[in-house]
């Protein structure tokens, strides 16, 4: 009876504290991460004399290595109210300078920038600073597709020349390759409780028009153009990896 006391005991001399190997907080570990964020974007190039700064949703997941490495996918939709191109509804307005609608009613238009982006993404994580070697400096690649253009919204009223194909006169969509190179930090908290990224990209597309008229001007636009977007990105990481098991164990 008295082996089963001694075997407790010999336990409690030998034994000491046993953590499961590969936790977040000690080692670069694989994972998934899925980031929603938000960008403010400065046009620049040709795009800069279409539009102005406008939002960027986006939504990114890639697949990042126990070496840091990663590759992934990535898009957004981008949107903003500030178009530049004076003249754009002239054959629309009539000679008080306002847009009527079917009924002869002043109709209320906006015109507006939409646009998406979708890419391949590859870069690095360097864990130079944060509370773990999953965290740290961010650096990334990426290309893929730009597609942009003028939208004219006519709200509630029924405007026949900006309904329907005549819209395509009017909408200048352009499309094309683009690029995207992007500096920041990446945090992965040791509990996935906090975990977000934030820094500075540029896009560079070379787009080309895709329409074959523009109603206002007259002519068709010819020739690629070189459209460019500068922000800072901020967004929120939602990290897919094995859950270890931190547990005090005896043996």
């Amino acid at each position: 009876m008295r082996t089963v006391p001694l075997l407790v005991l010999a336990a409690l001399l030998t034994g000491g504290p046993s953590y499961a190997q590969g936790d977040i907080r000690d080692t670069a570990i694989a994972l998934v991460a899925i980031s929603p964020s938000y960008a403010y974007q400065v046009p620049g190039g040709a795009l800069a004399d279409r539009f102005g700064a406008n939002s960027h949703i986006g939504l990114s997941a890639y697949r990042k290595f126990r070496s840091n490495y990663f590759i992934g996918a990535e898009g957004g939709f981008l949107f903003g109210n500030k178009v530049h191109e004076p003249g754009l509804l002239r054959h629309v307005v009539n000679s008080m300078g306002q847009i009527v609608d079917k009924d002869g009613v002043m109709a209320d238009v906006q015109v507006l920038q939409r646009g998406y982006a979708i890419m391949g993404i590859a870069g690095k994580i360097m864990p130079v600073a944060g509370p773990n070697p999953n965290s740290g400096i961010m650096l990334k690649l990426g290309a893929g597709y730009l597609r942009h253009k003028i939208r004219i919204q006519t709200q509630e009223n029924v405007v026949p020349n900006l309904e329907g194909d005549y819209l395509e006169g009017y909408d200048r969509l352009c499309a094309g390759p683009v690029g995207l190179f992007f500096v920041g930090y990446q945090h992965f908290g040791n509990r996935r409780r906090v975990n977000f990224f934030g820094g500075f990209e540029i896009m560079l597309g070379s787009t080309a028009p895709l329409r074959a008229f523009n109603f206002d001007t007259g002519r068709a636009e010819t020739g690629r153009r070189l459209d460019m977007l500068s922000a800072l990105r901020a967004g929120w990481t939602v990290p897919i990896h094995k859950r270890y098991d931190d547990r005090f164990h005896l043996y």
